[in-house]
């Protein structure tokens, strides 16, 4: 079995929908899951709306896929996206797909390869529709991927409230006895219960330093037994210690 770093994933972008402007940080975030041994870009080349995209082809090595528009109104580019991702899936050549695009219409796709027990990344843009982020492993928001996150940030946001619940039912799935959760699984499972988490999506690049500014949490390191590393831990803090 494939592990994360040697995976081979299959990166293909819906040039109608996604912003050359993002490509690099995304490819660079791509690699963080595995190898893109597959980058392929599909639009109707033809058209002076993807003329931004010609540098961004050459200089990433991505293989642009043509599709004229046909019909007026009909998106041609999505049915050969899929046509191509089923072609990819059936020749046993890759082990996940990275699917790129802020378009529902992949929904269904990435339930047909996730059936096939492969692995879907998403990525888009926060306008993209729930249904296709609840249909990947994990979605990435395209905006994280634009600038550093700043470590300082406060998590005082409009996401905010919708974290709480996160944590709490991912603490609930993981916890032991002890009442204590490394925080590795915690953040695997609150990925699991919503695609779309991130810790970049409230402005901390680190889950640990995400878990640490919530006044709810305990965070304890745990040395890692036969090296000098640490492990973090977290926990709901005990009534006498919440303030």
């Amino acid at each position: 079995m494939a592990t994360q770093d040697n995976k081979r994933l299959a990166v293909l972008i819906d040039a109608d929908n996604a912003q050359a402007s993002v490509i690099q940080e995304l490819l660079a975030e791509v690699s963080r899951y595995g190898t893109a041994t597959i980058k392929r870009a599909y639009g109707d080349w033809t058209t002076t709306n993807l003329k931004s995209w010609k540098e961004t082809l050459h200089r990433m090595a991505i293989q642009p896929i043509q599709q004229f528009s046909y019909t007026s109104g009909k998106n041609s580019t999505d049915s050969s996206l899929i046509i191509d991702a089923m072609d990819v899936l059936h020749a046993g050549s890759v082990d996940g797909f990275c699917l790129v695009s802020s378009d529902s219409d992949f929904t269904r796709l990435a339930t047909r390869l996730r059936e096939a027990g492969l692995v879907v990344y998403g990525f888009g843009e926060r306008k993209t529709p729930g249904a296709f982020v609840a249909a990947c492993d994990k979605f990435i928001y395209t905006e994280i991927l634009r600038t550093e996150p700043a470590e300082d940030k406060t998590t005082d946001g409009p996401a905010l409230p919708a974290l709480k619940p996160m944590v709490l039912a991912a603490l609930g799935a993981v916890t032991r006895e002890d009442g204590w959760s490394a925080l590795g699984p915690v953040g695997s499972q609150m990925t699991k219960n919503q695609p779309s988490f991130d810790p970049r999506n409230y402005g901390f690049s680190k889950l640990g330093e995400l878990m640490r500014r919530q006044s709810y949490l305990e965070v304890k390191e745990v040395a890692m037994e036969g090296s000098a590393g640490v492990h973090l831990h977290v926990r709901l803090k005990q009534a006498s210690e919440k303030g």
